[in-house]
């Protein structure tokens, strides 16, 4: 996604908001570096409209909580997954 910083900034932040997505998937669906989402809905969005950031800290924040268990998840069916390919 091209275009200025300051208005790709209020994109993902709209999106992360209504998706209730992590900083990874907003990345994906606009096939874009993580590195660059979180700058700009961190950083930059911070001076350019601090009750959207306020917003988006808020999902980040409750997704940065729920990633160990997430993580467990994901684990859990990958171990599924080789059971039941395993001879």
């Amino acid at each position: 996604m091209k275009g200025l910083p300051e208005e790709r900034a209020i994109v993902f932040a709209h999106y992360i908001i209504d998706q209730d997505a992590t900083v990874r998937a907003a990345a994906k669906a606009f096939h874009i570096s993580k590195s660059t989402v979180h700058k700009d809905v961190t950083d930059r969005l911070r001076k350019l409209n601090p009750a959207l950031y306020a917003q988006v800290k808020a999902v980040l924040d409750r997704n940065k909580q729920e990633r160990h268990i997430r993580g467990g998840i994901a684990t859990r069916e990958k171990y599924a997954r080789i059971r039941t390919h395993s001879p």
